[in-house]
């Protein structure tokens, strides 16, 4: 697991930032992840709006940057770029980061736990196969996805897509409906301005 969180300590100031795990040090208490494995979607306004997707394998949460979010359209397949591996502790983190590498506001949009429908092979090895499939038991979304991998470049890029059950819904868009934070309630913006607010010392 260390080896895997290497790169996210790499890309990040520990004394800029307030992301959990920068420093490589133990967390204070144990995330909560008995049970069923955790999967966590963060909406993320950096250098462009996007939403972070995360699921938990092997004691790190494996990343993509999702720029349109996901879909519960099954005719629609959303980009979502392969990122570094985050800390478990990471699923809870809501806040703004500062100046850096991923500056700006991040919710928790949506979070809960997954399954994985691959009955031959662990998430691991699917994911390191290039296709996997989860079902997800959020509070927004629910049913199954397939993460495809289509490139395997420098930020592999994979695929993103609904399957077709009954949480999928042609006509539903959760991104612009339920844009507040499962975690606060808050939207993006209010997190914003409120970080900066309490920055000045309003």
């Amino acid at each position: 697991m260390a080896d895997r969180l290497e790169r996210y300590r790499r890309k990040r100031d520990p004394d800029k930032t307030p992301e959990p795990g920068v420093r490589g040090d133990a967390p204070k208490r144990r995330p909560r992840h008995r049970g069923a494995p955790r999967f966590v979607i963060q909406k993320h306004d950096a250098s462009s709006l996007h939403y972070d997707f995360r699921l938990e394998v092997d004691g790190t949460l494996r990343s993509w940057a999702v720029p349109k979010g996901p879909s519960t359209d099954p005719r629609v397949k959303r980009l979502a770029v392969e990122v570094e591996d985050h800390p478990l502790e990471y699923a809870d983190f809501e806040g703004v980061i500062g100046e850096g590498y991923g500056s700006g506001a991040v919710i928790v949009w949506d979070a809960g736990t997954y399954r994985n429908l691959d009955e031959e092979r662990s998430m691991a090895e699917a994911l390191d196969a290039g296709h996997a499939k989860v079902w997800l038991e959020g509070e927004k979304l629910q049913g199954g996805w397939t993460l495809q991998r289509t490139d395997r470049g420098r930020k592999p890029q994979w695929l993103l897509i609904k399957r077709r059950d009954e949480g999928a819904d042609a006509r539903r868009n959760p991104e612009s409906t339920q844009p507040e934070s499962v975690k606060s309630g808050r939207t993006i913006e209010q997190v914003a301005s409120q970080e900066a607010d309490e920055g000045d010392g309003a």
